[in-house]
């Protein structure tokens, strides 16, 4: 398990390799400083605005590696790019992402396919990539970041919601097969964040209640997930896993009252 380095370390010492993906706004972006924060971690940012992901690169001290996550070829660049910057990498916090939102019947069948490239594709292929070397190693820790949209199901939002659900449900499946190992896989589940997610998919968000959570607190959770984490999944806010635990013990109930509530 890789654990937060000291920030006394000597010279000597290997520092971990953390790799951040959609690094260059938002959540990631938000990780990337907490990381850099801590010291000791050399930190490879991966993003695709080349010139926002160069200025938090300076900022951080991290490596920028320009990758567009929506085409396989360049999810395995990525990962070999990572590999021959860092010769390992220690973490990986999968936090690119892209949404939609309208009705269902009006979603063209392109931002279909590009959703589920990037928000579960790609993630697939880069844990199929660099997995591996953490199990060789006998230490990892994979953060995947998710949605209380995977967990509850949102209006006008179905196939965004069915992408990070798939990361659940990919992520217990790896727990399975990594039990015995000391590689962990966590999933970080927010709801709406302050960043500028909604501006890009093109629909604000709708609601006065809850408040987007700053950017800063989700990287809170990622950090706690990759250093001290033990392979589980939660919530931010933490408020928002009794809905899903509700929707889990009493799905009838639930739909009820989403339905009527939103």
């Amino acid at each position: 398990m890789p654990a937060a380095p000291r920030r006394t370390a000597g010279p000597g010492t290997v520092r971990p390799v953390v790799l951040v993906t959609g690094a260059s706004s938002g959540i990631g972006e938000a990780v990337a400083e907490r990381f850099a924060a801590a010291d000791g971690w050399r930190l490879l940012l991966a993003g695709r605005d080349g010139e926002r992901l160069a200025a938090v690169a300076r900022r951080t001290g991290g490596r920028a590696l320009a990758a567009d996550l929506g085409e396989r070829a360049g999810v395995e660049r990525l990962a070999a790019d990572a590999l021959a910057a860092g010769g390992r990498v220690d973490v990986l916090v999968a936090a690119a992402g892209i949404g939609w939102a309208g009705p269902f019947v009006e979603m063209p069948a392109e931002d279909v396919d590009r959703l589920v490239a990037v928000n579960l594709s790609a993630v697939v292929h880069l844990v199929r990539l660099v997995l591996p070397g953490m199990v060789r190693r006998g230490s990892g820790r994979v953060v995947l970041i998710g949605s209380i949209a995977g967990s509850v199901g949102v209006r006008n939002e179905a196939v965004y919601a069915a992408t990070k659900g798939a990361l659940v449900a990919f992520a217990d499946s790896l727990r399975y097969e990594l039990a015995g190992t000391r590689v962990r896989v966590s999933v970080v589940s927010p709801g709406a964040v302050d960043t500028p997610f909604f501006g890009r998919r093109g629909v604000p968000y709708p609601r006065e209640h809850p408040r987007p959570v700053p950017a800063g607190r989700v990287a809170d959770a990622v950090w706690r997930a990759a250093v001290r984490g033990r392979g589980t999944d939660s919530f931010v806010p933490g408020w928002l896993g009794a809905p899903a635990r509700l929707r889990g013990a009493l799905p009838g109930v639930f739909r009820a009252l989403a339905k009527r509530f939103g």
